[in-house]
């Protein structure tokens, strides 16, 4: 069905007027009476009779204008969400990020953005990294934060957070009495290690193989908490991220003990469908996200 047609014979049968359609459709009234006609030809049907000046409807008029009403009733209520939307008045952001990144660091990003933001819902999910690049790689998700780069012809990869990796001991732990942790110095107490294929397993790694470092290994953790807590239970010493021991070191649970390969760090990215449309309220997210984490960084290097 021409929607131009429709619309003309709606607005002429809305009205009861030609001339009132025409002036809200900004065309001549010929121009309506024409468009009502070649409605009424294209299905063989008459949709109006007039009588001199008056109008009425059909019966098949009647039932046209009904569905006519409900489809323009809708075209209304597109154009009032679209205006929402460039108004920035709503909006709906989903985001799925890595365990470290959705539990530690992406909190500080999302509360005052929420609480500034009543308007628009937020969905956060925790996943593994490679679950984090499917769902956007699905179109699942608006945005996501991932713990390693990764290549993939249709996501946007930017790295957005460096952060710095520390080791934690137990309070009391005689490795506190050092002021400054030389490598070598792990080899005297067993690891608490994250798993394979983890950014702070793989800098432990690499410091193992650049100090030439021979480790005692007695458990190996996939979770953070589980990580912190083994650590507080004195079942050995761990390398993890600043901010997730932040909370337990400030409260005298964990001790941080620095070290003196100042090039220990991790990374973390944002990514996105390439094909993704940015709305407002996802690039007012992204705008804070990128003044959070400069933030941070300048604070702690």
């Amino acid at each position: 069905m021409n929607l131009n047609l429709l619309k003309i014979f709606y607005l002429a049968a809305r009205h009861g007027n030609l001339s009132a359609a025409a002036r809200e459709l900004n065309i001549t009234q010929p121009a309506v009476t024409k468009g009502i006609q070649r409605l009424q030809e294209q299905y063989d049907l008459r949709f109006i009779n007039r009588f001199g000046k008056k109008m009425a409807l059909t019966d098949a008029g009647e039932a046209l204008f009904e569905v006519a009403e409900k489809i323009f009733e809708m075209e209304r209520f597109a154009e009032e969400s679209i205006r929402e939307f460039q108004k920035f008045e709503k909006g709906h952001i989903r985001v799925h990020a890595s365990e470290s990144f959705g539990a530690y660091y992406l909190p500080s990003i999302t509360t005052p953005f929420c609480r500034a933001n009543a308007h628009i819902t937020l969905s956060v999910n925790i996943l593994p990294s490679d679950l984090v690049v499917e769902k956007i790689v699905g179109l699942e998700s608006d945005l996501g934060f991932i713990s390693y780069p990764i290549d993939n012809p249709k996501i946007v990869m930017r790295e957005i957070l460096e952060d710095r990796l520390i080791l934690i001991v137990p309070p009391g732990h005689p490795i506190t009495r050092k002021h400054l942790l030389d490598p070598r110095d792990l080899e005297d107490h067993p690891m608490i290690v994250h798993e394979p294929g983890s950014a702070p397993r793989q800098a432990l790694e690499k410091l193992v193989r650049v100090n030439k470092l021979s480790l005692t290994i007695p458990l190996e953790l996939s979770s953070n908490r589980a990580i912190k807590e083994a650590v507080e239970a004195g079942l050995g010493i761990a390398l993890i991220s600043r901010k997730v021991a932040q909370e337990e070191i400030q409260a005298g649970r964990l001790a941080e003990i620095p070290l003196t390969d100042k090039t220990l760090t991790r990374k973390f990215y944002l990514v996105h469908h390439r094909d993704k449309y940015i709305s407002e309220p996802l690039r007012a997210l992204i705008t804070r996200i990128d003044r959070w984490t400069q933030g941070y960084m300048r604070s702690i290097f």
